[in-house]
């Protein structure tokens, strides 16, 4: 028979491994830094041309859990990889309730204004940039105030936009979707997904800005998107999952996707199209982490 003393061990033993569990969750893994890398060879890729690309996704700046500090640094890591691009991926600003200071937009534009690469910084919004602006929301239209941060500071924001650039002459386009989430209140049944959000995502507006033949990045900050990417496109890179953000045992209680964990994170393939959903760098919902520490994904593109 086991007894009563041997239970009340039992259950402080348990107690403590919680709280133990989640001190790691709060206090140490969110602070953590991986850098994740990937090579991959789209079918149709140019031989020869050979990209370094720096993602930096779910960056959620808000103290005390990413101040500005924490931000100069993560831009130091990044600028240390040696890209030839840096990709931004939306939600630089942060909602969950635990946030003791809002960093203001213009502080934390300012420290991405150091990212530093031979072809350029190119950023999209998330859903987090368009929802924590009321007034945006209430209008129901852009751009949000985060977007003129970003630019005053230096840095192009795409919505359904491209950028055609050059490496060793040979050409590839940048596109930026608009973010797919951005509206929370929706009036417009029509546009409903399950989560019951409006976007002002647009692709075929997008690629038809493509005027040649060479080949195409995307940047989605939702991976929902890739179900109707074409062929066309090489490689869509995504972030706002945070792969995550709390896993036990490869499991991730939580997934804000109407796909469930079809995109959770990593490098998905279907039908020869490449996504690469990073886990980001910051907090959604709690300051806490565990099973996916904060990445800075390192993709390198060739053939």
């Amino acid at each position: 028979m086991i007894s009563r003393r041997k239970i009340l061990q039992g259950l402080g033993a348990f107690l403590a491994g919680g709280a133990g569990l989640g001190g790691y969750a709060l206090g140490i893994e969110p602070r953590r830094l991986a850098v994740t890398r990937y090579q991959i060879s789209p079918d149709g890729w140019p031989k020869g041309l050979d990209l370094k690309l720096a993602v930096f996704a779910d960056l959620h700046a808000g103290e005390p859990w990413m101040d500005v500090a924490r931000v100069e640094s993560l831009v130091a890591a990044t600028n240390a990889l040696g890209a030839d691009a840096i990709l931004l991926l939306g939600d630089y600003t942060s909602s969950h309730r635990m946030v003791l200071r809002p960093v203001p937009d213009v502080e934390w534009a300012r420290a991405l204004a150091g990212l530093k690469a031979p072809l350029g910084v190119h950023a999209v919004l998330g859903n987090h940039d368009w929802w924590n602006d009321r007034e945006a929301q209430l209008r129901m239209s852009g751009p949000p105030k985060c977007r003129r941060a970003m630019e005053q500071a230096g840095i192009k924001v795409y919505e359904n936009d491209v950028l055609r650039l050059e490496k060793n002459g040979q050409p590839f386009w940048i596109a930026g979707l608009g973010d797919q989430w951005a509206f929370y209140r929706n009036r417009d049944r029509r546009r409903r997904d399950r989560f019951g959000y409006r976007g002002v995502d647009n692709l075929p507006v997008t690629l038809d800005k493509v005027r040649d033949d060479a080949p195409v990045i995307l940047m989605a900050h939702e991976p929902d998107i890739f179900p109707t990417v074409p062929p066309r496109v090489a490689l869509t890179l995504s972030g706002h999952t945070h792969g995550g953000q709390v896993q036990f045992f490869g499991y991730a209680p939580i997934v804000p996707s109407q796909f469930g964990r079809r995109y959770l994170y990593g490098h998905i393939v279907e039908d020869s199209r490449h996504l690469i959903v990073s886990g980001g760098l910051g907090c959604s919902g709690l300051p806490i982490r565990f099973g996916r520490p904060p990445e800075i994904v390192l993709v390198e593109v060739g053939a």
